[in-house]
């Protein structure tokens, strides 16, 4: 016996003494940022992790591992040296991604009680889109409606709306605040500098706050490499739409930097008056101060100069006439964002983040939607007019938060603090317009001097919120969450004759917004959850001020009742994801078109928006994905009329719409898509897409239509993998393929409908060219 234990022990010592200690890192291969929590394996049995570097380190004496990570294509690669530098995939067909927008912290999607999509990395990069419109289309229940030059609008669970029912987020902080929304607002977004997009459809109150009823998007950026990256790509289509972006960075001991941003610039488009320019810059750094402690800092800052040529009557819409009816309106943007975040892990149970931000946003126009002609009880034109105006704010703010894991029930608790001071200024200048009558032409206009509005607000948001997770069985997760808002608006008017607001004046609201929702985990890649949320939206500043705003306006709140589940098929090369949701209105606050043309806001007693939202993903190999991505919805006036005017007998009436599908309100939309990567050529890809959009109702009554469309995309790339080219890319993208004649969104007024006319077919060429080394 003892001669068989010396044995053991000679054995068990030349082992150790020969076993090979093998160090690596692991990175995502488009970001080339280090991941954190991959799992190293051989042979199924896990050997390490990597840390928050992306780094591991495994003593053993084996020839091939195998890595892995929810979110990533796994990868096996050969053990050739005793340094290992792995690059791994986001993977386009994984039903339980990563996601940090459900609670400001890394969670797997199935933990989640909510309707959640990402658009990863993978998806950004193949689709090289020149507008964010492009990405989050593919996104079931989500329609960015394009307004040309990267203006938009959006409806995600509601009709297609100008009102502030979302939330837009950069890295989870708001990119505006409370009070000053604006349906265009992702123009100050830097898509080069977005490494992935997460989406929340429906009221999202209980975490984030006001405003994200229909939808919450958060835009993650991109942050430091490890090692060193950098890419530059120019393109351009045959409209002379012209792009370069450049971006790239290095981590060096505990210090990590990233830079990225685009120039584009667009002269004598297919639409007359629609030139335009954008510059877009990010940078972030981050500083390990330590394991546990980490510091980031980063700044955006966007610039947006277009001209903006207004919508078509139909004459000119069908007859593909796309002369704009002035040539003087504009939008220019300037949008600065900075902010300073630490985190720190107290112990395996316990974290704690902590972010201050500044923003310092500028918008001044002269805006074609407010050209209004003025016109007798007749009809018998009169004059015309419009307005420049001018809004600025600068917010001061910071964002605290702490989680904390308990053994009990397996439970998470976590608390947060939000404050954002906002002083914000607003002036609007009354302009005489001249109007070329027989050829329907706006010539020129004359800036009075007069003012129609001339005041300051002091905005000013505080916010306590806390969520509980209990896991009180195995498959069974219960979250609930409140969150508690003050929004103090303290209004001072810089006019002092012929205005209806008074000097001064203050308005406070104050909201509590719950949520209560579980998941339940069937195993193998099924299951199901269910939730109830409370959205709420305070009137805006502009609407509780303005001159224009006639019409006083109540805090509108929503109530969301929604169930949903997901279930893989086909040994996981098929995943589905369903939701249904009711979420009733309460004072919705409607935008009215008048008669001449100029919208005002309003509150509906009550409306409902009902559907089911759906996203299929199917790869029967690994060189062939299709997706299907769509929502039917039904939004109906429950409780709405609106007052007008005959001007024959000089009477006032009411138009009730009780029971009636909102205008603007597609019943189905629908986004599919079939990616072919083939093996035999690494690199390339080819990709074609259909965008559906129902016909839908144009005005409250339903007496009139538009009739939707159909549109087809092709997107072909390939990344060379050869020695001497290996980091050249191209790409060539044909959007809408069939050139067909289609309107991104139609309203309808007592004179007609108006068209925001779509781009023909369109064709891009690109060229790019990378480089990383870990």
């Amino acid at each position: 016996m003892k001669k068989y234990y010396i044995f053991f022990l000679l054995n068990f010592f030349t082992t150790i003494a020969f076993a090979q200690t093998i160090t690596g890192t692991v990175t995502d291969a488009i970001t080339h940022e280090p991941l954190p929590g991959v799992m190293i394996k051989q042979a199924g049995t896990t050997l390490s992790q990597t840390n928050a570097k992306g780094q591991f380190t495994i003593a053993a004496d084996i020839k091939t591992i195998t890595v892995t990570m929810v979110g990533y294509i796994a990868k096996t690669v050969d053990v050739t040296g005793d340094k290992l530098s792995i690059a791994i995939e986001p993977s386009n067909v994984d039903l339980q991604p990563v996601i940090v927008s459900a609670s400001r912290e890394g969670e797997a999607r199935q933990d989640a009680p909510i309707a959640i999509s990402k658009i990863n990395s993978a998806q950004i990069k193949d689709t090289k889109a020149t507008a964010l419109y492009q990405l989050l289309n593919k996104v079931a229940g989500v329609y960015m409606v394009n307004l040309g030059n990267e203006q938009h609008t959006m409806a995600i669970r509601q009709p297609i709306t100008y009102n502030a029912l979302y939330l837009y987020m950069e890295d989870g902080v708001p990119i505006r605040p409370t009070g000053i929304f604006n349906h265009n607002s992702l123009y100050e977004i830097n898509m080069s500098g977005v490494k992935d997009i997460e989406v929340i459809k429906g009221p999202a109150s209980s975490l984030y706050g006001s405003n994200s009823i229909g939808g919450a998007v958060n835009f993650i950026t991109q942050g430091p490499p490890a090692g060193y990256a950098g890419n530059l790509a120019i393109q351009g289509d045959n409209f002379n739409y012209r792009r370069v972006d450049a971006d790239g960075g290095f981590t060096s001991g505990k210090f990590g930097l990233y830079a990225g941003g685009y120039v584009a610039h667009q002269k004598d488009s297919w639409q007359d008056y629609s030139d335009f320019d954008k510059y877009s810059v990010n940078f972030k750094t981050t500083y390990a101060v330590n394991d546990r402690t980490k510091l980031t800092a980063s700044a955006a800052y966007n610039y947006l100069n277009t001209q903006t040529p207004g919508s078509l009557d139909s004459a000119h819409f069908y007859n593909k006439s796309y002369g704009s009816n002035q040539r003087f309106t504009y939008r220019k943007v300037e949008a600065f964002r900075a902010s300073a975040k630490i985190e720190h892990n107290w112990n395996d149970k316990n974290s704690t983040f902590f972010t201050a931000f500044f923003r310092d946003n500028s918008t001044a126009q002269l805006p074609s939607y407010y050209i209004a002609d003025v016109r007798d009880n007749t009809g018998a034109y009169l004059s015309s007019n419009g307005q420049i105006n001018d809004q600025k704010f600068q917010s001061y703010g910071f964002l605290v938060q702490h989680r904390s894991n308990f053994d009990f029930l397996n439970s998470r608790l976590i608390a947060g603090v939000y404050l954002d001071d906002s002083p914000s200024s607003y002036y609007a200048q009354f302009l005489d317009i001249t109007k070329d009558v027989a050829n329907n032409y706006y010539t020129s206009f004359t800036n009075t001097g007069n003012y129609i509005d001339n005041y300051r607000i002091k905005l000013f948001n505080t916010a306590a919120y806390t969520q509980y997770e209990i896991n009180p069985v195995e498959p069974l997760r219960v979250v609930m969450g409140l969150r508690y808002d003050r929004v103090h608006y303290n209004f001072t008017n810089g006019l002092t004759n012929n205005t209806k607001y008074k000097q001064h004046e203050i308005n406070d609201f104050n909201i509590v917004a719950p949520k209560l929702g579980l998941t339940y985990d069937l195993g193998e890649n099924k299951g199901f959850y269910a939730n109830y949320s409370v959205g709420f939206q305070p009137p805006e500043t502009g609407d509780l001020y303005s001159a224009r705003q006639l019409t006083p306006l109540k805090q509108a709140t929503f109530n969301n009742y929604e169930i949903g589940g997901w279930v893989s098929a086909f040994d996981k090369k098929m995943y589905i994801e369903v939701s249904l949701y009711d979420l009733e209105g309460h004072n919705e606050i409607i935008n009215q078109l008048l008669p001449d043309n100029t919208t005002q806001n309003q509150n509906a007693g009550a409306t409902r928006h009902q559907g089911i939202e759906y996203a299929i993903t199917y790869a029967p190999v690994n060189q062939l994905i299709f997706r299907f991505n769509g929502t039917n919805a039904k939004h109906t006036y429950i409780d709405y009329s609106e007052v007008a005017t005959n001007y024959t007998t000089n009477t006032i009436y009411s138009i009730s719409y009780n029971g009636k599908r909102m205008n603007n309100a597609p019943a189905w939309i629908a986004n599919s898509e079939l990616t072919y990567k083939p093996n035999y050529l690494p690199g390339f890809r080819i990709a074609t897409e259909w965008q559906h959009i129902d016909q839908y109702y144009t005005n409250p009554a339903n007496t009139k239509t538009y009739s939707g469309y159909d549109i087809y995309n092709l997107r072909l790339g390939y990344d060379f993998k050869q020695t001497l080219v290996k980091g050249v890319g191209i790409w060539f993208n044909v959007l809408n393929m069939t050139n067909k004649l289609y309107a991104t969104t139609v309203t309808s007024n007592q004179y007609g409908d108006t068209y925001n006319a779509a781009p023909p077919r369109t064709f891009t060429l690109g060229i790019s060219y990378s480089f990383a080394k870990n």
